[in-house]
Formats: C-alpha cells, structure tokens, sequence
C-alpha cells in the first residue's frame, strides 16, 4: 500500500492528528498495515462544534490502547495564544481572508510533538493532502520543534487515490463507513471556534455561485432581522475581554460573537486565493465573529494609536499574514513581527461600539482613556489653542519644495 519501498524509514510508533472521521480513521488502520508500528492518536477540540467522544470509540475499536489515546480541548489557547495575537495585527491575506484554517494547524502540529515526546514517539502524521497548504503547515512546525522527527505524509505515499479504494481499504479492514461516506462528498469542511471553511466539488468552478446549502455558519444575509443588532466590545492592550459590559474568556467571547454575527449573516467569504503549493483555489470561508472583531479591533486603534505606528502596522501585516497562511508561525521572523505588533499595543483599551445590519458591520462609537483624538483639535468652532492655522503655509512650502523643483524642470526643458 506504501509507495516508499526501501526508502520508507522504520517507525516503532506515531502521532496521528486523528479527528476520528472516516479518512483519518483510514489513515490510522493504514499506519498499522504499511508501518507495523504502534499508533497514538491526538484529537483536538477547536470548538469545531461536533462530538468528538466517537473519536475515542472509533480508535479504541481500531485496536488502539486507551493510554494511546489523547483528545485535549484547546479553545481556549488556540484563541488566546493564537487568534488573539493574530488579530492584533488586523491580519487578513490577500485582502480578505481571516485565516481561521491557518492559524490552527501550528497549534495541532505543537500538540502532537508534546505527545510524541511524552509518550516517547519517533513520528508524527498528518492527513492533509498533497495539493494543500496544510502539509506545509503542519511539518514546518513539526521540524521546527522536533528537527529529527520522522514525518508521515499518507497523501504523498499509498495508492489509495479514488474514494473508491478508500471505501474498499476500509470495508476490508472493518473500519465504520457512514453510508453518506460512500459516494463523493459534495465539498470538504474545515471548522474550528474562529470559522468554517468549504472547499472542492460543488466549489471548484469560480464562475458559479456558492450553492446554499453550503454554509453552516451563517443565516442568509436576506433572511437576517430587518433591524440592525448593536453590540459593545471591550478591549485591554489589544486582545477583546468584555462584550456589553460582560467579562468573557476569550473562547467565550469569541463565541458569543460567533452567535450574534450568525444571527446577522456576518461573515461570509467567497475567494479564489494564491496557495502556498503555486496554485490557486476556490473556497467560501464563514468567520462571523472574527469579523466583528476586526472591525471593532481596528476601531479601538483607530483612536489609541499614533499614525506613524498604525501605518506602519498596516504596511508589517501583510508579511504576517503571509507567515501564517504559509506556516511559518514558529519562525524567528514571526516572532519579531510578534513582539513590534505587542508593542504597539499597550495603549489599545477601551470601548467600541458595532452595528450588525445584513452581513454589515459598522463601527459607530469608540472611546479610551488612552485616546489621542482630541477635539478641541479638529473643531471646525473658534478657540483652539494648541493649532495655528499659519502654521500650516510652512508646512505645505516644505512639502511642495521637491514638487516646484520637479515642475521647474519640466518647464525649462519644456517637458510634457
């Protein structure tokens, strides 16, 4: 079943990210057959929103020790130790994306080699496909936090390459397969507490329109309330703690915001975007809270930081999101991107207020006690002390000085 051949290095036993699903649980009896090693499967919870004890039951059916078997909810770390940094950068790729898929693999990768070193494993596996970014993702940060380690990449390596021979692989080897697992699936998921991602199938063709049957996130925006939802979100050095006077952890902030961006068709994405891989790809991303967050995080700023500071945020987040969308989370150069975002904010606290429309989010109030806006400044009333209007003819020479120069030029020269 393994294409390796007498290149396949010998593994005594590995770390499965295992979501307890049928191509995972394939993966799984596959590592057993091909590798004659002992399998240790990790399932993390993300807030994915789904079971996640059949998990257990699958893998404990599939012969695998209990002992051998981890499930860890990590909502809360995976939103504040990397959504939440995140989004202190307003980080979006290419424009439009949030990077909910992105920025969970480094987190799922980090977890696996902490299993593998505590129980003593020499590999790790994923199940991400050849084609994708998630390969990337997850043996970047494999490598990065365990150099020697042995990685497994089934995609790269069986001949199980039709659902067919899926389907047939585990009828033979009595793995459970749901009949709605027996056909082609319409389109593939990826969920976790900061969105839902689709891709593939019914998705691939960019010239058609997203079926609704697709999303799960979000409430067609048509059908949201005809009347606009305000929402207050609080915020301390940056990271959002409170929604309308309410203390929250940041799991749970984050999912009461996912609740009211549903309730208010907020959130929706359709976008063909550049993989890391070389190649482009069609997906439809429903991220409601992260979103409102955005929205609300860059209002915060908008009036806690100077301008030289916020522009050069937006000029460093890009580079950061290239980061994180190629993998490179535990990387020296991410973490000085990291320490210059945290820097600038230390004064980002105070209040915002949103209003939730139809799929729009609108920021309509801010205030800190660390705010710079002032508005005896920017009056148009008399009175103003602290600015003198003559100041500004100076001000506009200076900066004109290279342009009259330059048209000094084109006139002597008799340029066009």
């Amino acid at each position: 079943m393994a294409k390796g051949g007498a290149n396949k290095r010998e593994v005594k036993k590995v770390v499965l990210a295992y979501s307890g699903g049928l191509d995972t649980s394939i993966i799984l009896k596959w590592l057993q057959t091909a590798y004659a090693c002992e399998v240790v499967t990790f399932t993390a919870d993300l807030g994915q929103g789904e079971e996640l004890s059949p998990a257990r039951e699958i893998a404990l059916l599939l012969g695998i020790k209990p002992a051998n078997i981890f499930i860890e909810d990590l909502r809360e770390e995976f939103v504040r130790d990397y959504v939440f940094p995140m989004f202190r950068a307003n980080t979006v790729y290419e424009g439009q994306y949030l990077l909910g898929t992105s920025i969970a693999r480094p987190l799922i990768a980090k977890k696996q080699i902490e299993i593998a070193e505590k129980v003593g494993a020499d590999a790790v596996c994923h199940g991400a496909t050849g084609k994708g970014n998630d390969q990337v993702r997850f043996e970047l940060t494999y490598y990065a936090l365990k150099p020697d380690v042995t990685v497994i990449a089934p995609w790269r390596e069986w001949d199980l390459t039709s659902r067919t021979k899926l389907i047939a692989f585990a009828e033979a080897h009595q793995i459970p397969t749901p009949k709605d697992k027996r056909g082609e699936a319409p389109f593939s998921v990826d969920a976790n507490l900061l969105h839902a991602s689709s891709e593939g199938k019914v998705l691939e063709d960019p010239s058609q329109e997203v079926p609704d049957y697709v999303y799960s996130r979000t409430i067609d925006p048509e059908k949201a309330p005809d009347k606009p939802t305000y929402v207050a979100i609080d915020f301390e050095k940056g990271d959002a703690v409170a929604i309308d006077g309410k203390k929250l952890s940041p799991a749970s902030l984050l999912t009461k915001l996912n609740e009211i961006g549903r309730a208010n068709g907020i959130g929706r994405l359709d976008l063909v975007e550049n993989r890391f891989v070389g190649m482009k790809s069609r997906g439809m991303y429903e991220t409601p809270g992260g979103t409102i967050l955005l929205a609300a995080h860059r209002g915060i700023e908008s009036i806690t930081l100077d301008r030289g500071a916020a522009h050069l945020k937006d000029e460093l987040m890009p580079k950061y999101a290239e980061m994180i969308y190629n993998g490179f989370w535990f990387t020296p150069e991410r973490e000085m991107l990291q320490a210059a975002i945290d820097k600038s904010q230390e004064f980002v606290t105070g209040r915002v207020k949103l209003k939730l429309y139809r799929g729009n989010v609108a920021v309509v109030g801010r205030e800190s006690p660390y705010s710079l806006y002032d508005q005896e400044l920017v009056t148009f009333e008399e009175g103003a002390v602290a600015y003198d209007h003559r100041d500004a003819e100076g001000f506009i020479r200076l900066n004109a000085l290279r342009l009259r120069t330059l048209g000094q030029r084109k006139r002597k020269l008799k340029l066009p």
